[in-house]
């Protein structure tokens, strides 16, 4: 199964990160590799990406999730389960993944990281919730992180979860 990546870079991220689109598809790219893509019923997959502000990101927030505040990473998956609809020409429409530069930058200043493994990391967290993982349950988040820390250790990236209490 190959991935496909539709990416839309806006304001600030062309002019502060323009490497945004080659970091970005590395991430994807492993993310979709790790969660046995093989399960789904298709020969292509693909994902939208939208690198955005913080304003934008907080009206989609509001809107879908109803939460007023700016956030890192939404994704929105096309599908829940194995919904054939989304299939269309041997491609699975995976969904669409949309990233706040602002709080990006700032969570990967608060932690000490280089902006372009935090970056990374919220690329592969969207896409993974893209393929049906989650972290609401104990359980499921556990299994979203370790594959998580497994695919950025790939891509020669430290444990984001390293200095946490994973509970």
């Amino acid at each position: 199964m190959v991935l496909h990546i539709d990416v839309t870079v806006e304001t600030p991220w062309k002019e502060r990160f323009p490497e945004a689109k080659k970091v970005l598809t590395a991430a994807a790219k492993a993310a979709f590799k790790a969660a046995k893509t093989d399960a789904f019923p298709a020969k292509n997959a693909d994902v939208s990406i939208l690198l955005t502000t913080d304003e934008k990101i907080r009206a989609l927030n509001k809107e879908y999730r109803k939460i007023d505040k700016p956030t890192n990473v939404l994704s929105f998956a096309a599908m829940d389960g194995e919904d054939e609809e989304t299939v269309v020409d041997d491609t699975l429409t995976l969904g669409d993944i949309v990233v706040a530069f602002e709080t990006t930058l700032r969570e990967a200043e608060e932690n000490d990281q280089p902006f372009a493994d935090h970056f990374s990391h919220l690329i592969v967290h969207g896409v993974l919730h893209l393929m049906g993982f989650d972290h609401i349950d104990p359980v499921d988040a556990e299994e979203m992180e370790a594959l998580e820390i497994a695919v950025l250790k790939g891509l020669d990236i430290e444990n984001p979860y390293a200095d946490k209490d994973l509970v």
